[in-house]
């Protein structure tokens, strides 16, 4: 079957998914992740795309980016992935492929699903038993978003903005927010979309999406 055309317009959010090739490791260490972050950082003002969400698993990322310019995200996830593979495969003196393939995208609507989307990725680390309050992982957006924490690479998003007068009110807002649990459907809804490159939003949106490419 021919791959799902990937298309993602200027100023849409876009959800990323890279894993490793097999379930293959990407991170062993906290000095691994570190060179990751570096790259992602260097790249997104290189190509010009903004980072509002991320979360780094052992085995593979999470993603939520906007391109600013045409074909920024794909150059960011090239560029990425080809430093990471070599500096990954010299330190741990191994050769070949790291990564599965491309990598899986979903164009996200803004409003409700962006924000969705947004905790669906902070909550991975809970969700797979690492930890019970996303606050105890480290390489997430949630220390960003909920703590305020300083990451070079950040981009809050305007809906992220929008929760509060001033940090104080938009952390505890975030805080809250993210106690609640996601609904089921709307996890499988995210998962199918990304693992399918399916837009996540409402009918009206993907029609406007599909007129686009037309």
């Amino acid at each position: 079957m021919p791959r799902r055309r990937r298309y993602c317009p200027v100023g849409i959010p876009v959800h990323v998914i890279q894993r490793g090739n097999n379930r293959q490791t990407l991170f062993t260490s906290d000095s691994d992740v570190a060179a990751y972050a570096h790259w992602l950082s260097e790249g997104a003002a290189r190509f010009q795309v903004e980072v509002h969400g991320w979360v780094f698993m052992t085995n593979h990322v999470h993603l939520l980016l906007r391109p600013l310019k045409e074909q920024a995200l794909s150059r960011l996830m090239q560029s990425l992935g080809r430093r990471y593979v070599a500096f990954f495969n010299y330190s741990y003196a191994r050769s070949g492929t790291l990564f599965e393939g491309r990598f899986r995208s979903s164009l996200v609507q803004e409003d409700r699903y962006f924000l969705t989307c947004l905790r669906y990725i902070e909550l991975n680390p809970v969700r797979a038993g690492m930890v019970r309050d996303p606050a105890d992982f480290r390489w997430s957006s949630y220390r960003a978003h909920a703590g305020g924490a300083a990451v070079k690479f950040w981009t809050p998003s305007e809906l992220y903005l929008s929760l509060g007068k001033d940090k104080a009110e938009r952390q505890q807002a975030w805080r809250e927010g993210v106690k609640e649990a996601l609904d089921t459907d709307m996890i499988a809804r995210i998962r199918h979309c990304a693992n399918t490159g399916l837009v996540l939003g409402t009918e009206k949106f993907r029609a406007q999406v599909a007129a686009l490419t037309t």
